[in-house]
């Protein structure tokens, strides 16, 4: 296998460059015009110094941009940083800050924030990547361990997380998830994820194109959008998170819609757990099964089910490991324990993060004797299928996107008003899991719910403003002085039985 992401792109072309690559609206790209783009895009990030080893980032919606720049940064041997559109000003200062983009590019629609978050030397609107004239196909001397592609991810600490790949990884994560799936260059996958995210970015998008096939990009996902291009499309293949599942079976159930889904071969569910009753109710109303599948950003693919397995994964099961994964299951003094016995899963995926952006610390604590530590807890059944049973980390996960509690807290605690305050995670219909934050209030302060959120939404992505906020008299406290959660989402629990 090639082990330059662009020499892979240039093969595939050559086989079949008339074939459709991406679609947009009605925009079309052949492998052979994608190639084009990706030489005019290079040509304009070295108009604005961008070379092997620079690093730049993009702050925009789901568009093509962002497929085309993930392989300019792969000709160039630059590292690519794509953002969020979800997030604030703040945050997007932070990454491009940290990550030491030499520029910044945005569209549109995310103008304003851009202009808040970084100075207008650093910044670029989205045309400016395609606005210089190529100077004919060239790649850098680059080699597929260089650094090429940063996701920034938030950590139990509160502070985002800077995962970096190198095209090597890149390569070898999407060819295990082509395996696994038994993707060929007949598929059509539509990507309504955002590609800000690894799962939309490379899980979804890039193995598509690794396979030679088809892939659709929707601008945000809207789930009548997403099931009426399904259709239009005959696509073959759809990427979700379990939200994204339940608003497409809300949005049918309430319009009364009878959708056959049956014609697709695969839809994949991941980013958290997918409930029983949710997996049961989907298919039913649109007559095809979804898949699970686990991985994290810093290591994929790990688990899921084989395409050509003929197998039913067992109740509870999320499937087996992904070929070239490595699984080691051990207890607390890190031994590994026997089928049937639950512990810490760690894992030594195809994809495996080079390190920790700028964290030597982290990078070195999240390892163990060169395998990842998960911070999820299972077993391995004796027919070789994983179930995942809890989670260590303290990591909240609203409809697949992470949520740090310590970062919300902090965030809600700078209140003159606010004592203290604690951020659990309670079960939710429709995302799965959301945020709750516990406060209390300084002295016989007035401060209200309305009052905190606003404070939360001017420094915090949507998805990370609590649910609900209450108000309590104090924090119950653990054995060890800590701020005792499970306590708390007990209580929680009692008011909604």
């Amino acid at each position: 296998m090639q082990e330059s992401i662009h020499a892979f792109l240039t093969e595939i072309a050559a086989r079949h460059g008339e074939a459709p690559a991406l679609r947009f609206g009605d925009q079309t790209l052949s492998y052979r015009q994608l190639l084009v783009e990706i030489d005019r895009a290079v040509a304009g990030l070295r108009a604005r110094g961008v070379g092997r080893g620079t690093s730049f980032a993009m702050l925009c919606d789901n568009r093509p941009e962002l497929m085309i720049a993930y392989y300019a940064a792969a000709q160039l041997g630059a590292v690519f940083v794509p953002i969020n559109p979800s997030l604030t000003a703040r945050e997007v200062t932070h990454i491009v800050d940290h990550s030491g983009a030499a520029t910044l590019f945005h569209d549109e629609a995310m103008r304003m924030v851009a202009e808040q978050a970084v100075p207008a030397e650093r910044r670029n609107v989205l045309e400016a990547l395609s606005d210089a004239s190529p100077a004919g196909r060239s790649s850098a001397a680059m080699e597929p361990g260089d650094d090429f592609l940063i996701i920034y991810t938030s950590g139990s600490t509160g502070t985002p997380k800077a995962v970096l790949f190198d095209q090597r990884a890149e390569l070898a994560g999407n060819a295990s998830l082509i395996e696994m799936w038994g993707i060929s260059e007949k598929d059509i996958t539509l990507v309504a994820l955002p590609l800000g995210f690894l799962y939309g970015l490379s899980t979804a998008a890039a193995t598509g194109l690794q396979a030679g096939g088809q892939v659709l990009i929707q601008r945000r996902f809207h789930p009548g959008e997403v099931l009426r291009a399904l259709v239009a499309h005959r696509a073959s293949i759809y990427h979700g998170v379990p939200t994204m599942y339940t608003m497409m079976l809300d949005y049918a159930e309430q319009n009364d819609l009878s959708i056959d889904l049956s014609f697709m071969r695969l839809m994949i569910c991941a980013g958290a757990p997918l409930s029983a009753e949710l997996k049961a109710r989907f298919q039913t109303r649109f007559s095809k099964a979804v898949d699970d599948y686990y991985a994290l950003t810093e290591v994929r693919p790990v688990f899921g089910r084989f395409a050509g397995d003929p197998r039913p994964i067992p109740t509870g099961a999320i499937g087996r490991s992904a070929p070239g994964a490595v699984i080691r299951i051990v207890d607390g003094s890190g031994a590994e324990v026997p089928d049937g016995a639950h512990g810490e899963l760690l894992v030594r995926a195809p994809s495996t993060l080079k390190r920790y952006f700028r964290d030597e610390a982290v990078t070195s604590a999240a390892f163990q004797d060169g395998f990842f530590r998960t911070g999820d807890l299972g077993y391995r059944d004796a027919g070789g299928f994983y179930h995942l049973t809890g989670r260590i980390k303290d990591i909240i996960i609203r409809g697949g996107a992470n949520i740090a509690p310590a970062e919300v807290e902090g965030v809600i605690a700078r209140h003159r008003d606010v004592q203290s305050a604690a951020v659990v995670g309670v079960p939710d219909r429709k995302y799965g899991e959301v945020a709750v934050a516990f406060v209390v209030r300084r002295g016989g302060a007035g401060v209200c719910a309305e009052e905190l959120a606003a404070l939360c939404r001017r420094d915090l992505a949507e998805y990370k403003v609590p649910a609900e906020f209450r108000f309590v008299t104090e924090l119950p406290l653990g054995t060890t002085g800590k701020i005792d959660k499970n306590a708390l989402k007990a209580l929680w629990a009692r008011a909604h039985p």
